[in-house]
């Protein structure tokens, strides 16, 4: 993804799957490697990924561990490309959520967006 001009960052300085101080990209999936270049490309913003498929996430079909799941570092230019998208219902822990056009939810958690 650093091609593409995204890049990881951990307060662990690692990629350790099994460390939860690390981002990693072990298993993640290719769609989602897909739609976050795209979300790149359209929204022209730093794209900074501080959660990837290590341990520490929630559990569930589309979660982190699974591949499905990134969380991206906040600035203004990525938070005010996502909140353009729809809004949605909160989730169940009060985060705001919002629905791009293809369907993706971003969800703003506290110091970083998990989508």
């Amino acid at each position: 993804m650093e091609a593409a001009g995204v890049y990881a960052s951990s307060t662990g300085g690692c990629t350790d799957r099994n460390n939860r101080r690390c981002t990693s990209y072990e298993g993640i999936w290719g769609t989602t490697v897909n739609g976050v270049i795209k979300l790149k490309q359209e929204c022209r913003c730093a794209i900074t990924i501080t959660g990837g498929t290590e341990v520490g996430h929630a559990a569930g079909r589309y979660s982190h561990a699974k591949g499905h799941k990134v969380d991206f570092r906040l600035n203004s230019g990525l938070n005010d490309f996502i909140t353009k998208f729809k809004r949605i219902n909160d989730r169940g822990d009060g985060s705001p959520q919002y629905e791009s056009p293809g369907g993706n939810i971003y969800a703003k958690e506290g110091n970083h967006w998990d989508v």
